[in-house]
């Protein structure tokens, strides 16, 4: 037996519940633009992000019902598109990992992801 084409992690959980803190995972870290979190959910959640960045980049009715699909929340999918893709300017590499020590309960490492460029969302009253 071998592990070759096995992609991801699994985080000891369902497929449901691996897919929904992804999902919540996510969508906090575009809410917010930095959270922290253990090292191996960031590195997982980057992937997944960088992703949708680059669809959100593309623009397009098409593209925003992709994103609407993929993250369960539109609003979410019109911040990601309308104000955080608009002032990434770079092709890729748009999420930085540093490390933030280790939890204390567990002593799990932990990780802050946060987007590279700096972002200004201003609130719409």
């Amino acid at each position: 037996m071998h592990r070759h084409g096995y992609k991801g992690r699994k985080f000891g959980r369902e497929t449901g519940e691996r897919k929904a803190l992804t999902r919540g995972l996510i969508c906090s870290l575009i809410e917010h633009q930095s959270i922290t979190t253990t090292l191996a959910r960031a590195k997982e959640i980057r992937r997944e992000t960088e992703k949708l960045v680059t669809i959100a980049k593309k623009g397009g009715l098409a593209n925003r019902r992709i994103l609407i699909s993929r993250l369960d929340s539109i609003e979410i999918a019109d911040l990601l598109m309308d104000k955080i893709a608009p002032q990434v300017k770079r092709d890729s590499g748009y999420l930085r990992i540093e490390h933030a020590g280790f939890r204390k309960g567990d002593n799990t490492e932990l990780g802050t992801i946060s987007f590279v460029d700096e972002i200004e969302i201003k609130e719409d009253k």
